[in-house]
């Protein structure tokens, strides 16, 4: 039997992608362990929620702290977890150029948003603004840009007559808390990534 595969997840606020990712893999539906969660933040409910399910959960705080200071320690951490995947949920920092080399295509985010359509914050708020018919969720690989790695998978919401931003990002939310799993069982099954182009890595059975 092969060993699991392992994620580390870096998370700022509440952590509901955290948790549905969790209930995936507790649910048999992904195949993975979470190794670590890490946040940046001490009051972050998602914190107290990856202690709650017994997880190694690790607080290394960020405030007044110079960025890439602060990443050194993040990377290390991950690394002594021996993590296979790096998936941010809801991390509200910039990863340094040094973050993302140490993780060479092995960083995954996700924004709620058809990417390249509303990156960076109040990507639902600008969605609506802007008077799209459909939006959804991105996720992606993680580069040195704000938003802007391969796209690894991306689940379509409309916007509805009377939608607001809470209610648009409520069903946003939805479709996050399944695509992220999916994705991420995707990228550990192998995946090639050519001129922005994700596809799954096809197996050549051996005669």
């Amino acid at each position: 039997m092969t060993a699991q595969k392992k994620i580390g997840i870096l998370l700022s606020g509440r952590g509901s992608n955290f948790e549905a990712i969790a209930d995936s893999i507790q649910a048999g539906r992904l195949q993975a362990e979470i190794a670590v969660v890490i946040s940046n933040r001490a009051d972050a409910p998602g914190l107290e929620s990856a202690r709650r399910r017994g997880l190694n959960a690790q607080l290394i705080p960020s405030k007044g702290r110079v960025r890439e200071d602060h990443d050194a320690e993040v990377v290390s951490a991950l690394k002594q977890a021996q993590i296979d995947l790096v998936c941010l949920a809801g991390y509200m920092r910039l990863l340094s150029p040094d973050f993302i080399r140490a993780f060479p295509s092995r960083i995954v985010n996700i924004h709620p948003s058809l990417l390249p359509a509303f990156p960076g914050i109040d990507a639902q708020k600008q969605a609506l603004a802007y008077g799209v018919k459909v939006t959804g969720c991105t996720v992606h690989f993680v580069d040195e840009h704000l938003d802007h790695g391969p796209i690894i998978l991306q689940k379509t919401v409309p916007v509805l007559e009377g939608d607001d931003e809470h209610s648009l990002s409520s069903r946003i939310l939805q479709q996050e808390h399944s695509a992220y799993s999916e994705a991420i069982g995707m990228v550990l099954s192998g995946v090639d990534v050519q001129d922005r182009i994700v596809r799954k890595r096809t197996r050549v059975e051996s005669k």
